[in-house]
């Protein structure tokens, strides 16, 4: 994996979804249309799976056509034997294996199972349960081999004595780098999880069929949030370079917000806060160091646009102050400085102040 997106990766399809190319995705269990307390329903998430092997077989065919019935999205079904594969054929967009069960330690039936799966042309999600990294990769190659239409890594963690999932994010990332395979990784047990997951590189998050309401939505917020600051996107069309805008306008938004709320803290701790004691020089020395990473955008495009940024949080912070009685006065005309001023310092030139 790499936190800048990712080039060198084949992106695999599944039913309408594109792994390993543009944001992260989301797979969960079955969608639940069951509100939450505060009468919400959580967004769905990006594709579905079902486990058969959890359920009695003559439950299993019923249980994918059922998914299928509630879910148009992608669907990956993990089967439980050979009898079950009619079924994920005729219901599912991919297969889920373990990599155990592919690799050169799994037994005979299940090494048949995985063929036999592969097979129908359908995509492969492998999944690494406490193989090495070297055994995981095999056990892709087996899948490829055998006429899988694609590979998709899972990292989904071991459970450990104690109930704990333990995920390795390190493995993971070696093992996409090394292979070129997406790889989807399990934020464990904990939703908040979410974002170290995005941050790390992956191509998508699996969330546990039974993972508390929430979960998902959670998930989602770290890809939109986090992805649009380290996944590196190349969209091809109007729709997806419009997605990855309003991605980045998510964040954008996500930290304008945090940036007021310090800025109204550095307000109430300055001998003389708000437009009276707005330090010019500072705000240039801020510019200068945004255009080094923003140097197409440069400090003369910056210096408005942080300008608004900056004068927006002194508004709040003195309406807040108002507001909690602190301090009501009103501050004049004269303690603000004129817009055609305060651009010019932001710009570079010199303006007196406080």
């Amino acid at each position: 994996m790499s936190s800048t997106g990712q080039p060198g990766t084949r992106a695999v399809r599944i039913g309408s979804l594109i792994v390993g190319e543009g944001p992260a995705v989301v797979f969960a269990g079955r969608p639940s249309p069951a509100p939450q307390a505060d009468g919400r329903v959580d967004a769905p998430p990006d594709g579905c799976r079902v486990s058969l092997a959890r359920l009695r077989p003559e439950d299993r065919h019923d249980a994918v056509a059922a998914a299928r019935a509630v879910w148009d999205g992608p669907l990956l079904v993990e089967p439980g034997s050979a009898d079950d594969l009619p079924a994920v054929a005729a219901h599912a967009d991919g297969v889920i294996v373990s990599a155990g069960d592919a690799g050169d330690a799994g037994d005979a039936g299940d090494k048949a199972l995985v063929r036999t799966a592969a097979r129908l042309g359908l995509p492969l999600v492998v999944r690494r349960g406490p193989a090495s990294v070297d055994e995981w990769l095999a056990a892709a190659a087996a899948c490829l081999d055998a006429g899988a239409a694609g590979v998709v890594l899972c990292e989904d963690g071991v459970r450990a004595a104690d109930g704990h999932l333990s995920v390795d994010l390190g493995l993971a990332r070696a093992a996409r780098e090394r292979g070129g395979h997406p790889v989807l990784v399990s934020p464990g047990d904990d939703a908040g999880l979410a974002a170290a997951v995005v941050a790390a590189g992956a191509d998508g998050l699996w969330l546990d069929e039974d993972a508390p309401a929430g979960h998902a939505e959670a998930a989602r917020e770290a890809v939109v949030v986090v992805g649009a600051l380290v996944r590196e996107e190349r969209p091809a069309g109007i729709p997806a370079a419009r997605g990855a805008i309003d991605r980045a306008d998510a964040a954008l938004a996500v930290i304008l917000e945090r940036r007021a709320a310090l800025a109204g803290v550095v307000q109430r701790l300055k001998p003389v806060g708000g437009f009276a004691g707005r330090d010019l020089e500072r705000e240039r020395r801020i510019v200068a160091a945004m255009a080094r990473r923003a140097p197409r955008l440069g400090e003369a495009r910056l210096a408005p646009i942080m300008k608004a940024v900056i004068e927006s949080g002194l508004h709040l912070a003195e309406e807040a102050r108002s507001a909690s009685g602190e301090n009501g006065r009103e501050h004049s005309p004269e303690d603000r400085p004129a817009g055609t001023a305060g651009a010019q310092a932001l710009a570079g030139g010199r303006q007196d102040h406080d």
